[in-house]
Parts: structure tokens; C-alpha cells; sequence
């Protein structure tokens, strides 16, 4: 049955149910199925006339019915399922706007292996708890940068912090202020009225930036992350290994995590405060920070598939068999009832983990250990395939699929990066008019995609260099291209005594034998050129492929170029438009 390929069970554990039933079963029938205990005082003979006949019979019955029921008691309560149905979807309009510290001293080292590094692993922590609700994301160090609108895709989120570095701010410097008022512009934008900012930093130099924006509406929390005794900051990320930063004076910069002060600002801004710890006590204490009003829901333009549970088929089952209780001769059809519905699917390798794994979890478990190729034939979702046959260099398949993912997104965001990966599979596919017809539907989307910019400017330049390169090729496999037409060439006649590039036609050219006549009319030399020509469109076919490689090499698929990039446009945006606000102090860190 092909309905039953996706059978499994919602809550496996009930199956364990089993195990002691089946004992329970054994030791009934080994009680009662043997007999009574007259059957050993009395003789065989006498004993068919003593005891009623199918007494034996019916106490197996019994057993028989017994071990039926409890049987498929145990798969009704495990949650059979093999069919998804479309959920409408609601979402509470909780609002979590994170605000994150990328100023130099992030990276000090008090807590290992850095406060950076723990910052990252702490947001994605939270990221994991955010399972309803919109998240957004903003770095700030001199100046401050959305890096992630309010989303319900936490994935995107987790997907671009590795790339978070105070290195790669344009700006230095701790401007809180600039950061909250884009966290205020995101939440505003978002028509939230209410929602909770989590501000991660080792420091605020000025109280002022966080308690001038106080309102009840958007508490501001603080994580602090570092020690009250400080560390140095180095400046490995500079090329200068075992350097610190030091002031104008010579002296070492120590930062010291002021515990008192962080949270005396998260009291004033109707927050809370909490050091980083090892378990989840902070992520708790803080994403509790209390709201004025009650979170309220939204529908959201999506259908949710969820597994139906089919265990209260169960009780159309047990029914009859209770009854049958009452009746003899009623067991007899029952095999022919319950058959159908206990046959196995038929065999597969993955029917075993059908029974307590969904495919989707099963292929992002595949993906995770790095078995792309198992993923891609298990994922059910267009977006995940695709991207799982991308990471097993099945670029022609992956392109297919995320064209269909591009078909299929719930929404612009999601179409433009599935436009942006199916020009990446198609570059990679060799399928050059393709790709650059890709990005180009994602620049129309999104003009500001500096990615897809920069990759069909690279195609565009690759593809110009190869059409060069054939155009060149064809003009030396010209007929007469390299051999003048006989017809053209001047007679000895019409030459000058002695002159003339050409040897007489009645003489061979000096220091060579005469060749023997070519029966098929064409001499050594034009096989000689034959073959040159042939070996010179192989090395160039081979240096196509290589400079194809080499492009595709340089095609960027470290999001932390792209933020880079955002961050120093919009801080040459706001220099030109005189938004940009100095800093009072010289501290850069």
C-alpha cells in the first residue's frame, strides 16, 4: 500500500506497552492453556468425561483475543500516522529585536574561548528557544547595522552569525544608542506594541544611550558577558599575533565587565540583567522580562502540514472484538478485518527508521553527519532538497529543484534566495546564460543583492572571455586559414629574380629531401597542421575548464562578505546624507 511508505508513530514510546503484555499473555497461557490441575490426578480417559469439551479450546481463544487486543491497544496509543494535513497557521506577535556588541573588546579572552564566541553561541541558544514570535538581529560598534529584520525564520539568524566579527565593522567604537534606535525603527516597522530588546555586550560607556530610550512597551535586557577582572584585547585579527591593543600611552587596555552598572541600566529600562553562564539560567531569566500586555496571535500566509494522527482508528478495531466476547464463532473474520491493516510496506532500506523518524528529520539528520546524497532523496521540501543535492555536486538536479523552490516560496524573501542558489547550481553546471539570466531575476527582486551582482558580473566576464576564445578558434579552422588559395598566389613569373617567400615549384625548399607523392593529394605539413589545430582546441577546451573553475571559485559563499559589504554602504550612506554621528570619546573599543 503506497500510503503506508511514510507509516510512523507520533510517540513510540507507548510501544513498549508490548513488552509487558506479551509477558503478561505468556504467563495467562501457561497458567490456563494447559488445563486444570485435575488433568493431573485424574486418568485421560476418565477425564473426557469428567470436563466439559472445549474448555481447552476456548481458554486459548481467550488468549488468543486477549493478546489481540492488547496488541493493538499499544499501536492506537503509539500514534500511527502516514498522512500530512494543511493546518492553518497562527503566530503569537512576540517580538525579540537581539542587540549585539562588535566592538573590539569582544574580543577578549576572560571567558574561552572568547566573549565573541560565546556571544554567538549564547544568541544561538536563544535562537533555538524562539520556536514562536519574530526575531531580528543588530550589530553596532561605531555604527550600528540590521543584520536580520523581524523574521520567524530563526535560520537565518543562526545561519550568519559564524560570520559576526567585530572586524568587520567599518566603523570602531560602542554606539548603543544608534543601535536601539534601529531596534526601535525595526519593531515600529513592524507594527509591534509591544516587544523585548536583548542587548549582548561587555560595556556600555554611556548609560545615557540606553536610559534616554526607556519605555515599558520594549524593555531592554543585558546579557554581560566578561569578568570583573578584565582581560586584554589581541590583535590577531590585525596580523599582529601575541599584540594587544594599547593606548596612546603605551599602557595595555584592560576590559573589565562592570556588573553593577549593566545592571542598574537594565533596572532603569524596565529590563533585566544577567551574566553569562554555562547553563540556560540566563537565557531564561531573560526571555522572561515581563511585558505590559498579553501576547496576541496572527495568522501568517502559510499552511502548516502536520501529521495526522490516526490512532483513534483503534477504536473501531477493539469494538468488534469486544463483542466478539459475547458470541462464538466471531473471531473467525477478524484476521480478515485486521490483515490489511498490519501487512508491512513494502521493503525498503528506511522502513525501520520510517517507524520513529518523519523523512525530513531523518535527511536533516543525513545532512548534519554529511551524507548530502541520502538527504536529498529524503527531503521532502523543495528548498531543503535542493540545497542537499547542491552539497552533493549535483548541480543540474540541485538547479531543477530550487527553480521549483523559487516556484513555490510562501514569500519574496525566500524566492530571491532560492533565485540567488539556482544561479550558483547552473555556474557550477557550466550553464553560464543560465546563471547570469538567475541573478538577474534576483537583482530585478532585489536591486540592493550585492552577491548576485558581484557573481553576474563574474559570469558575464568569464562568458565574454570564452566567446573570444572560440571566435579565435573558428578563424584559424577557416578554409585557407592557414594555407592561401593556390589561385591567389602570384606566378614565379610575376616575381622578382631570386625574390619571393615561395620556392620554385620545381625545386624543394633548401635542406630538405624531396617527398614522395601523397596518394591522397595532401602533404605531411597539412597533417602536421591538422593535428597542431586539433591540440591547440584541446589545450583550449582544458584552459576554459580551468578558468571556469577558477571563476567559480571566486564566487562568494561567505554571507560575511555580504555583510561587510551592507555594513559599509550604509555607513557611506549615512556619511553622505550628514546622519552619521561622531563619537564624543577616542575610545575604539
Amino acid at each position: 500500500m503506497p500510503e503506508l511508505a511514510d507509516l510512523h508513530f507520533l510517540r513510540p514510546a507507548w510501544l513498549l506497552l508490548l513488552i509487558p503484555a506479551m509477558w503478561l499473555l505468556w504467563r495467562w497461557a501457561r497458567l490456563h492453556g494447559s488445563g486444570s490441575h485435575w488433568q493431573q490426578a485424574i486418568a485421560p480417559e476418565l477425564l473426557t468425561v469428567l470436563l466439559e469439551p472445549g474448555s481447552q479450546r476456548g481458554s486459548r481463544t481467550r488468549a488468543a483475543l486477549m493478546a489481540l487486543l492488547l496488541t493493538i491497544a499499544a499501536l492506537g496509543l503509539a500514534g500511527p500516522s502516514w498522512e500530512r494535513l494543511p493546518q492553518p497557521v497562527e503566530q503569537r506577535t512576540d517580538a525579540l529585536v537581539i542587540v549585539l556588541d562588535l566592538s573590539l573588546s569582544m574580543f577578549a579572552e576572560d571567558v574561552a574561548p572568547s566573549r565573541m564566541v560565546r556571544a554567538r553561541q549564547k544568541i544561538a541558544d536563544v535562537l533555538r528557544r524562539r520556536d514562536e514570535g519574530f526575531t531580528a538581529l543588530v550589530a553596532y560598534a561605531g555604527d550600528a547595522h540590521a543584520v536580520v529584520p523581524l523574521t520567524d525564520d530563526v535560520r537565518t539568524i543562526e545561519n550568519l552569525l559564524p560570520a559576526l566579527a567585530p572586524d568587520m565593522m567599518p566603523v570602531l567604537g560602542s554606539e548603543l544608542g544608534a543601535a536601539l534606535d534601529i531596534a526601535r525603527d525595526l519593531l515600529d516597522n513592524a507594527r509591534m506594541q509591544q516587544g523585548r530588546i536583548l542587548v549582548i555586550t561587555d560595556g556600555i560607556d554611556r548609560p545615557t544611550d540606553a536610559t534616554e530610550r526607556r519605555d515599558p512597551r520594549f524593555p531592554i535586557s543585558v546579557l554581560g558577558i566578561g569578568t570583573d577582572r578584565g582581560a586584554p584585547i589581541p590583535l590577531d585579527f590585525a596580523n599582529q599575533p601575541g599584540q594587544v591593543l594599547r593606548t596612546q600611552q603605551g599602557e595595555a587596555v584592560l576590559a573589565r565587565l562592570d556588573v553593577d552598572r549593566l545592571a542598574g541600566i537594565a533596572d532603569v529600562t524596565h529590563g533585566r540583567y544577567h551574566t553569562i553562564t554555562l547553563g540556560d539560567r540566563d537565557v531564561d531569566h531573560l526571555l522572561a522580562t515581563p511585558l505590559p500586555g498579553d501576547d496576541e496571535t496572527v495568522a501568517v500566509e502559510r499552511d502548516f502540514d502536520t501529521w495526522a494522527d490516526q490512532g483513534y482508528w483503534v477504536c473501531l478495531l477493539i469494538l468488534p472484538l469486544l463483542l466478539s466476547a459475547f458470541r462464538r464463532g466471531t473471531l473467525v473474520v477478524l484476521p480478515l478485518l485486521v490483515l490489511p491493516l498490519l501487512l508491512p510496506a513494502p521493503a525498503q532500506a528506511g522502513l525501520w527508521d520510517d517507524l520513529w523518524q518523519r523523512r525530513d528529520q531523518q535527511a536533516h539528520e543525513a545532512l548534519t553527519e554529511g551524507d548530502p546524497a541520502t538527504a536529498a532523496a529524503l527531503f521532502e521540501d523543495a528548498a531543503w532538497r535542493a540545497a542537499a543535492l547542491y552539497r552533493a555536486g549535483e548541480y543540474e538536479a540541485g538547479a531543477d529543484a530550487y527553480e521549483r523552490a523559487a516556484a513555490r516560496a510562501a514569500s519574496e524573501a525566500a524566492a530571491v534566495e532560492a533565485r540567488y542558489n539556482l544561479g550558483n547550481a547552473l555556474a557550477h553546471a557550466g550553464e553560464l546564460d543560465a546563471a547570469i539570466a538567475a541573478y538577474q531575476s534576483v537583482l530585478e527582486q532585489a536591486p540592493d543583492h550585492d552577491d548576485a551582482r558581484h557573481n553576474k558580473a563574474l559570469l558575464e566576464e568569464l562568458r565574454d572571455e570564452q566567446n573570444a576564445s572560440d571566435q579565435n578558434d573558428d578563424s584559424r579552422q577557416q578554409p585557407g586559414g592557414e594555407q592561401p588559395d593556390q589561385s591567389s598566389r602570384p606566378d614565379a613569373a610575376d616575381q622578382p629574380a631570386g625574390g619571393g617567400d615561395d620556392p620554385p615549384a620545381d625545386e624543394p625548399p633548401p635542406d630538405q629531401a624531396p617527398t614522395e607523392p601523397d596518394p591522397d593529394g595532401q602533404g605531411e605539413s597539412e597533417q602536421n597542421r591538422d593535428e597542431q589545430r586539433e591540440q591547440e582546441s584541446l589545450a583550449s577546451r582544458d584552459e576554459q575548464q580551468d578558468a571556469l573553475e577558477q571563476w567559480l571559485r571566486r564566487v562568494p559563499d561567505d554571507p560575511g562578505g555580504l555583510l561587510r559589504r551592507k555594513f559599509q554602504y550604509e555607513t557611506n550612506q549615512r556619511l553622505r546624507r550628514g546622519d552619521y554621528r561622531a563619537q564624543d570619546s577616542e575610545k575604539i573599543w
